[in-house]
């Protein structure tokens, strides 16, 4: 698609290699900050030692990317407006992939150096948002048109509300354990052995239960986190190879006839509210599939009331095929538009007054049908990014270790402290993923630390606390403002 421009195919390779390095860099560097929090308790504890914990994370990450599906990856694409989505193979839309992972990669790299348990998931969320809105104000619309604020506000909810739940839950588990065997070893604190100055290893039934828990946990980050970089990847390729990637060459012909009836089934579902959807935001656009300028080809916007046009293209691209390998590069395109429009206006009905909740079930899963084909990730993708954050775990593990194992209480984590958090990180990460939303293992887990030193009356260390609460506070405004002022400044160029 990018031909189109008058690029040359060389610098469209290197192009997307360079995109390919980036989003690779991003989860290399999500290796230094949230994947090592997985090994953070099972290493300080000398539960496992440091390259088997490594080893053994990096093996449960992959198969929880491996296994996870795609749906957080797809929740934190579509805080973007579908307008951006269904335009990434234009130059705004590299514009956009490039802005957000730089400024992702400045913020998360720059903590990491500090040693300051900051969180990959507020990092790349707030330069998403960052992007969003810096469109919406390029292209003269406004802030409510630039981000998907929905999505945006059950995200930032889970991420604001799930360290809270993280730092109860832990001290709770502490208080149990205590209350169960006041006296056990698990509660001593790491005290070093005389005769070679090591850190005894926990009693067996201990050791078991945080080997166990940083597995859970390895696994479940890796089913969430893993997949923040599979949705950046699919971004890229869509942008520069479209006609290999912007659907799925492997869609069944079953997948393809559920996505024929999904199309069906939401024309009917826009009959029955057209005449309400006026409410909706979002409305007065151009028409669905026009340029909206000469100098700006093959860019363009969703239409509402256009659906039933849309619907009636989408079931004739897809009439009498069973491979979407049949159509051509630029029906294939054009499939995705109309699959990601008809999305849009679905999300609009769930969003009027008075819909019931049967109603809003069955659109979620009609959604989930008429998106299937565009919403995926070929296998080597998932291999990728499963590389990428084991390998970041490996170089940057220790940093992050020492700061949550001996910064964030006034004395070392004790070994009921460490399966605490740990139980409890991988209890709220896996919950998350039920509902597809993306939660920061960092915070989870160290709130959960913090919550145990509080409950056993330890206490904590005020100045690892006020940096952990500083980053937390200033991840969103700097990742967004760093994210805004590149995608400004990549759009004075193309």
């Amino acid at each position: 698609m990018l031909e189109s421009l008058g690029i040359p195919n060389i610098w469209i390779g290197l192009g997307l290699a360079f995109a390919l390095f980036f989003v690779l860099a991003f989860e290399f560097i999500n290796g230094f900050h949230d994947t090592a929090n997985a090994v953070a308790t099972v290493i300080y504890t000398r539960a496992m030692s440091p390259y088997r914990a490594v080893i053994l994370s990096g093996i449960f990450n992959f198969l929880g990317v491996l296994l996870g599906g795609v749906g957080v990856a797809y929740a934190i694409v579509h805080l973007l407006p579908v307008e951006l989505l269904i335009n990434v193979n234009t130059g705004q839309g590299m514009a956009m992939v490039f802005s957000l992972l730089a400024a992702a990669i400045a913020w998360n790299f720059g903590t990491w150096y500090f040693g300051i348990p900051a969180s990959s998931s507020h990092t790349l969320i707030g330069s998403i948002l960052g992007v969003g809105i810096a469109n919406a104000l390029l292209n003269e619309l406004s802030v409510a048109e630039g981000i998907n604020w929905q999505k945006a506000i059950d995200i930032v909810m889970s991420l604001i509300f799930s360290p809270m739940a993280g730092f109860l839950i832990a001290g709770l588990i502490l208080l149990g354990l205590k209350r169960w065997r006041p006296y056990a070893k698990m509660h001593s604190a790491l005290e070093p052995r005389a005769d070679n100055n090591k850190i005894r290893k926990p009693p067996f039934w201990n050791r078991l239960v945080l080997v166990l828990s940083a597995i859970a946990v390895s696994f479940v980050h890796g089913s969430n986190d893993g997949q923040k970089g599979i949705g950046l990847i699919m971004l890229v390729l869509i942008g520069f190879i479209p006609a290999q990637y912007v659907v799925s060459m492997d869609a069944s012909p079953y997948q393809i006839e559920r996505t024929r009836d999904a199309a069906a089934h939401m024309q009917r579902t826009y009959l029955r509210h057209q005449n309400r959807l006026g409410e909706a935001p979002l409305k007065a656009r151009p028409p669905i599939l026009r340029e909206t300028s000469s100098s700006t080809p093959q860019h363009y916007r969703c239409e509402i009331a256009h659906t039933e046009e849309t619907v009636q293209s989408l079931l004739q691209n897809l009439k009498d095929i069973k491979n979407l390998g049949e159509l051509d590069a630029a029906q294939r395109v054009q499939v995705r538009r109309e699959l990601l429009c008809l999305d849009d206006m679905a999300r609009q009905v769930s969003k009027l007054s008075g819909i019931e909740a049967t109603e809003k079930a069955d659109l979620s899963r009609l959604r989930k049908d008429l998106t299937a084909a565009a919403e995926y990730a070929p296998v080597w993708v998932v291999f990728a990014v499963a590389f990428a954050l084991g390998l970041g775990t490996v170089v940057g593990w220790k940093r992050v270790v020492i700061t949550v194992g001996e910064r964030i209480g006034k004395r070392g984590m004790t070994y009921a402290q460490g399966m605490s958090a740990q139980i409890t990180a991988a209890l709220a990460i896996g919950v998350a993923n039920l509902y597809s939303l993306p939660v920061s293992t960092t915070h989870v887990l160290s709130s959960g630390v913090a919550g145990t030193m509080v409950a056993s009356r330890t206490g904590l260390q005020g100045g690892t606390i006020r940096s952990i609460l500083i980053a937390w506070v200033l991840t969103f405004p700097v990742s967004m403002l760093l994210s805004a002022i590149f995608f400004w400044l990549a759009a004075q160029v193309i």
